[in-house]
């Protein structure tokens, strides 16, 4: 396992881990004040005060997912990891464009997945040299 954890640059691990912190930090913003992530929202509404509590564990769990594998630092896993942020922030992107987002809007989500595909594909990379080596 140590071996695994030298192999991933310190930068991945830098960025993961901001990425980390700011999506344990979205995800408990989303249970402590829901009303400051989704003002437009009726949360007096058990189903949109739920699906807000949906939304915001989604961002907890990645959240503290990534910051586990900041510190265990497995190639295959964060790579898994960054998959799936960069899905969803494609989701996001999407979704922003169908509701009549403005270009600012939408470079949030385009940024985030360049710097996850970027991470990606550092990734493949990496095991593919381990694995060449063996």
């Amino acid at each position: 396992m140590s071996s695994s954890r030298s192999l991933v640059p310190l930068w991945v691990r830098s960025v993961a881990g901001l990425l980390a912190l700011g999506n344990l930090g979205y995800g408990l913003m989303g249970y402590l004040k829901p009303a400051s992530k989704f003002p437009a929202l009726d949360l007096t509404s058990p189903g949109a005060l739920d699906a807000v509590h949906r939304f915001a564990a989604r961002n907890a769990a990645i959240g503290v997912a990534l910051c586990f594998l900041v510190l265990v630092g497995v190639p295959e896993t964060i790579a898994i990891l960054m998959i799936i942020r960069f899905l969803i922030e494609g989701q996001n992107l999407i979704l922003s464009m169908i509701g009549g987002a403005g270009l600012a809007q939408l470079a949030v989500p385009a940024v985030f997945m360049v710097v996850e595909a970027f991470i990606v594909v550092t990734m493949f990379r990496i095991v593919a040299k381990r694995d060449a080596a063996l």
